[in-house]
């Protein structure tokens, strides 16, 4: 399984993951989910239930990921699949991210 920390502005909004069986989970961490001055990341991953489950990448994460030329000198360059796209996410999603989303690796899972 691979993760990685959801932040929203440099707070850690909770974990995406994908699981062995190749779908994907997203988290909310405990405090933020109960914190109601914390708005949920997106508008497909609300807040009116903690756990989101996904047979593909969620949308609102795979919108994040760079595409085109840029993807594939991303890709070539941290020696990434063109088709992985989580773990594209999780090697560019600390740094190359639009907004108040950032995403880090969980090492060792």
């Amino acid at each position: 399984m691979r993760q990685g920390v959801v932040y929203y502005n440099d707070v850690v909004a909770g974990i995406i993951s994908e699981m062995e069986n190749g779908r994907y989970e997203f988290g909310y961490d405990d405090y933020y989910f109960s914190n109601s001055n914390l708005p949920a990341i997106s508008v497909t991953l609300t807040k009116s239930k903690q756990q989101h489950y996904s047979k593909s990448l969620f949308p609102f994460f795979f919108n994040m990921l760079s595409e085109g030329a840029n993807r594939k000198t991303q890709c070539r360059i941290l020696k990434i699949d063109e088709e992985d796209d989580f773990g594209l996410l999780l090697k560019t999603g600390a740094t190359e991210t639009i907004g108040a989303i950032t995403i880090e690796e969980i090492n060792g899972t």
